[in-house]
């Protein structure tokens, strides 16, 4: 557990090499420091020593009201400096490669190497249809969001209480939406088990943390894309109906002399099968 200057608590945890190269794993939306990530074992093969936290009002994280997806980069560079740690790399999935982008924008001296997995665009992003190719579930999230706070909580809350009746109920409907791809991954029981252990860790006393990553989704993220310059890395599959592949297009072209990867016949989980990957590119000197 970190605790900030102001008191706030920020769930943390740590995995692998504990001498490797240090990488921040920001988890998806809805999510926590307990998602799905490689083995201690494999980790420790590839030197590389594993940062996870839970994103204000996840889990054992406490709540940050008003937060934005700069934000992350602020509570990242604490937990950086709580654990000694000068210099790192950071890689976001899912949700949580918008906070990633903010780490590789805000943190320049600080960060070596950043990725975005499967991840979104800023909301209102010029020449981008925001919606087009992403699953009515998804949209019904992100148009709620324009009603305002009341709206998002009431609509995440009541999802929140399904999930922590029935943690196996949200991986039931993720795999009525999504490509046959992502159904063959989900399908895997140990990736099963990541998931529903992480769902349930991060909605355990709320869905604070949901709703105010989906209000920072969809309000300004008071940083520029374009003001990366560290090497970037934005990998998407292109059969993705969560974060439609448009999103890491865009991002592409905004981001100062990124690598855009787009796997053919992968869609939004495929994520987790290139991250040991990624990781190596992350550590690689």
């Amino acid at each position: 557990m970190v605790v900030t200057s102001g008191g706030r608590r920020l769930a943390v945890d740590e995995k692998g090499d504990p001498d490797g190269r240090p990488v921040f794993l920001l988890h998806g939306t809805p999510g926590s420091r307990v998602g799905p990530a490689p083995r201690p074992s494999v980790l420790y093969r590839l030197g590389i020593r594993l940062i996870t936290f839970d994103r204000p009002g996840y889990g054992g994280s406490d709540r940050d009201r008003g937060r934005t997806i700069a934000s992350a980069a602020h509570d990242t560079a604490i937990i950086a400096d709580r654990l000694g740690i000068a210099r790192f790399a950071v890689v976001g999935r899912s949700g949580g490669a918008p906070h990633a982008l903010a780490c590789a924008a805000l943190l320049p001296d600080r960060v070596v190497r950043a990725a975005a997995l499967v991840g979104l665009a800023p909301r209102g992003a010029d020449g981008l249809d925001w919606f087009e190719g992403m699953t009515d579930s998804n949209i019904r999230e992100f148009t709620v969001a324009q009603v305002g706070l009341s709206a998002v909580v009431a609509s995440l809350g009541a999802a929140a209480d399904q999930i922590r009746a029935d943690p196996a109920s949200k991986i039931h409907g993720l795999t009525m939406e999504v490509p046959e791809s992502d159904r063959r991954t989900v399908s895997d029981i140990g990736i099963r088990r990541m998931l529903l252990r992480n769902f349930a860790e991060g909605l355990r006393d709320s869905s604070d943390g949901w709703v105010d990553d989906v209000l920072a989704f969809c309000s300004d993220w008071t940083f520029d894309p374009a003001a990366i310059r560290v090497p970037t890395l934005l990998w998407h599959g292109e059969d993705d109906v969560f974060s439609p592949v448009s999103h890491a297009r865009w991002l592409g072209r905004r981001i100062p002399g990124a690598t855009l990867r787009i796997e053919p016949g992968a869609a939004h989980f495929g994520a987790l099968h290139v991250l040991p990957e990624v990781l190596i590119w992350l550590t690689r000197e």
